[in-house]
């Protein structure tokens, strides 16, 4: 294979990556928690927060509250890799995690 050839071949790799990474950053995943529903994009931008059964959060339960804000933002986080190593994974694995 020549030099060219070569180089061609990168070029349109980088390209297939750079549109498959731009399909997951817009990707919205959603992650849950028991009382607590979060969306985020495949950017890991967090787009909203959102409380589930409103009524039966109590004030005093702030702390509860924010390990359930945690939960649901790290199952979103945990979508996003899964998502990302299964649309990259391959690129990836072509040269040796390089990606």
């Amino acid at each position: 294979m020549n030099m060219q050839a070569l180089m061609q071949q990168a070029q349109k790799m980088q390209k297939e990556i750079t549109k498959k990474k731009e399909e997951l950053d817009k990707k919205e995943f959603t992650g849950k928690s028991e009382l607590v529903e979060v969306i985020m994009l495949g950017s890991r931008k967090l787009v909203s927060v959102n409380f589930k059964n409103k009524d039966s959060i109590d004030v005093d339960d702030l702390e509860v509250l924010q390990d359930m804000i945690v939960i649901a933002v790290n199952d979103a986080l945990a979508q996003i890799q899964k998502e990302s190593d299964s649309m990259l994974g391959a690129y990836g694995n072509q040269f040796g995690g390089l990606f």
